[in-house]
C-alpha cells in the first residue's frame, strides 16, 4: 500500500472466461412476435433488469429499465436486486456488471460486441507497458477489459476522470489508459502530467474538423458539444465538452436551439425525447459512411435481447481472481462518485 493506493498487482493477467458463443436458431415465427411484450414477460419471469447504454438502437433504449452512460450504469448495476442482468451495450460494461454482482447471471445480446479501446489495450501488452513505469498509480478508463481493470489502482469514466486523477497524491506519477484523447483532456483540466497509453475510439476519432467548420458556417448559432474521446482539434473548437450524460444535460439546459453533437449518434434518441423542438445535428465523419455509429454497439438488436433472455445466454463469466482484483479499483471509483 502506497499513499493509500495498492501497488500494481504482479499477477500474470489472463483473459476473461466467457461461455462459448452459442448459435441460437431464431424461431420462424420470430418476426410475428410482439418482442416488447415477450421481453416484458421474460423480465417478470426471470426477475431480470435490462440496462442499455445511450449508444444503443432506439428500440432497445425504449425497452430498457434504465438507460445511461458508463458511470450511471455502474451505479445502477451496483444497486440492483434483480437476479438476471441483461446488458445491452458492449462487453466491458457487462463485465463490470459481473464484477459487481458475482452471484447474478449477466447476459449480453451479442458476445461479439467489443470495444476498440478495450480491444486496443490487451492485458499482456499493458502488463509490459506498466513494467516500464514502476511506482506509478494506474488510472484506467472503464472502457477496458476485466484483466486490465485488475492491474489498475482506480477506474474512471469520462464523467469523473478529472476527479479521480485529482484524488491521487500530487507527488505520485500516473499512468492513464487507454484513451489518449481523454487523457490529454484530463491533463488540461487537472494540470497533472500523466503517461498515456496510445489508444483511441474508432468512432470519436473519425469526426471531420473540416465538415464541422462547414456545418457551423451553415448554422452560425449552433452550439458544438463534444465527448472528450474526440481528437484535440474538435475539443478546442467545442463550446462544451462532457460525458454522454453531460452532453444530454447541456442540450436540455442550454438556451441554444441548435446543436452539433460530436459523439456516437445513438445519444440523439434520448436528446430528441428530451428536447423535441431543438435542432440536433450529428457531427459528420471524414468519409461518407455511418462511421459516427459504433459498429460494436450496433451488433445488439431487440431480437437478440429477446433471444438472450429466452435462451439464458450468451452469459458473461469471469475468473474469480481477476474479478476480485478488478473489484477494488471499481469500488474506489464508486466511492469517489
Amino acid at each position: 500500500m502506497e499513499d493509500g493506493i495498492d501497488l500494481v498487482p504482479t499477477m500474470s493477467p489472463s483473459s476473461l472466461t466467457m461461455l462459448p458463443e452459442t448459435v441460437f436458431a431464431a424461431p420462424t415465427s420470430l418476426a410475428l412476435l410482439d418482442l416488447e411484450a415477450e421481453i416484458t414477460a421474460l423480465k417478470r419471469d426471470l426477475n431480470a433488469i435490462i440496462l442499455a447504454h445511450y449508444y444503443q438502437e432506439s428500440d432497445i433504449q425504449d425497452v430498457a429499465d434504465f438507460v445511461g452512460d458508463s458511470l450511471e450504469l455502474s451505479r445502477r448495476v451496483a444497486e440492483t436486486s434483480a437476479d438476471v442482468i441483461v446488458f445491452a451495450g458492449v462487453n466491458f460494461m457487462a463485465e463490470t456488471a459481473k464484477i459487481l454482482n458475482p452471484g447474478k447471471q449477466v447476459l449480453v445480446p451479442d458476445i461479439e460486441a467489443g470495444c476498440s479501446l478495450a480491444d486496443g489495450c490487451p492485458p499482456e501488452l499493458f502488463r509490459e507497458f506498466l513494467d516500464r513505469y514502476p511506482g506509478h498509480a494506474v488510472v484506467s478508463y472503464i472502457n477496458t477489459s476485466a484483466a486490465v481493470k485488475a492491474m489498475s489502482h482506480i477506474i474512471c469514466t469520462s464523467s469523473n476522470a478529472a476527479k479521480v486523477v485529482a484524488s491521487i497524491p500530487a507527488d505520485r506519477p500516473i499512468v492513464f489508459a487507454p484513451d489518449r484523447n481523454l487523457g490529454r483532456f484530463v491533463i488540461k483540466q487537472t494540470g497533472r502530467d500523466m503517461v498515456l497509453w496510445p489508444g483511441s475510439c474508432i468512432v470519436h476519432e473519425t469526426f471531420s474538423l473540416k465538415k464541422i467548420v462547414q456545418l457551423r458556417e451553415r448554422h452560425p448559432n449552433a452550439r458544438l458539444i463534444a465527448h472528450p474521446e474526440c481528437e484535440e482539434p474538435i475539443l478546442r473548437m467545442a463550446d462544451f465538452v462532457g460525458s454522454t450524460s453531460a452532453l444530454l444535460r447541456d442540450v436540455r439546459e442550454n438556451a441554444a436551439q441548435e446543436f452539433i453533437v460530436a459523439t456516437e449518434s445513438g445519444i440523439l434518441h434520448a436528446m430528441h425525447q428530451a428536447v423535441p423542438d431543438k435542432l440536433l445535428i450529428p457531427a459528420p465523419p471524414e468519409s461518407n459512411c455511418a462511421c459516427n455509429e459504433c459498429p460494436h454497439m450496433r451488433r445488439n438488436t431487440l431480437e437478440k435481447v429477446y433471444l438472450a433472455m429466452k435462451n439464458r445466454g450468451p452469459e458473461i463469466l469471469l475468473d474469480e481472481e481477476i474479478r476480485l482484483r478488478a473489484l477494488r479499483p471499481i469500488e474506489r471509483m464508486l466511492a469517489l462518485s
